[in-house]
């Protein structure tokens, strides 16, 4: 089943539950999707790394949110902000860990002959294919940056 058809139906079932909050985050979701589909040079499909990328940058938005509302104080923002990346989240992959990460870009290292930060576009190209969807692309970068330091 497509992300769009499982957002649509989930959309369907938080309108007859009436869970607003839900539905708001799922409606955000529908629209990133449409706009991407619909934009320049779109062909109407999309590829599903495209999907998990938009997914991704909405629980990234969702995320800096949270902690600018955090640090200014608006608990009532937080809140909100909170529960529509947990509501989002559910459609990615689950996320990998530290460690694996570590050592699948420590794979992608040796295997590149990667040796000085000169390489880390390399790196970096590799491991985003490799680990899209699983990974933080911004973990995946600080530990690229560590390895070949």
């Amino acid at each position: 089943m497509s992300l769009e058809k499982l957002i649509n139906d989930d959309i369907k079932t938080a309108m007859r539950a009436k869970d607003k909050k839900t539905l708001e985050a799922l409606r955000a979701v529908k629209a990133a999707i449409l706009l991407e589909k619909t934009g320049k040079g779109a062909s109407g499909e999309m590829a599903e790394d495209v999907e998990m990328k938009i997914l991704q940058k909405l629980v990234k938005q969702r995320k800096e949110s949270a902690e600018l509302f955090k640090s200014q104080g608006r608990d009532d923002l937080v809140v909100d902000e909170e529960f529509q990346y947990n509501v989002i989240s559910k459609y990615l992959p689950e996320q990998m860990g530290e460690d694996e990460i570590k050592g699948i870009i420590e794979g992608i290292v040796s295997e590149t002959g990667a040796s000085s930060m000169k390489d880390m576009g390399r790196v970096m190209g590799m491991a985003t294919k490799k680990l899209a969807g699983k990974a933080d692309n911004k973990l995946i970068s600080n530990i690229v940056k560590a390895l070949l330091s």
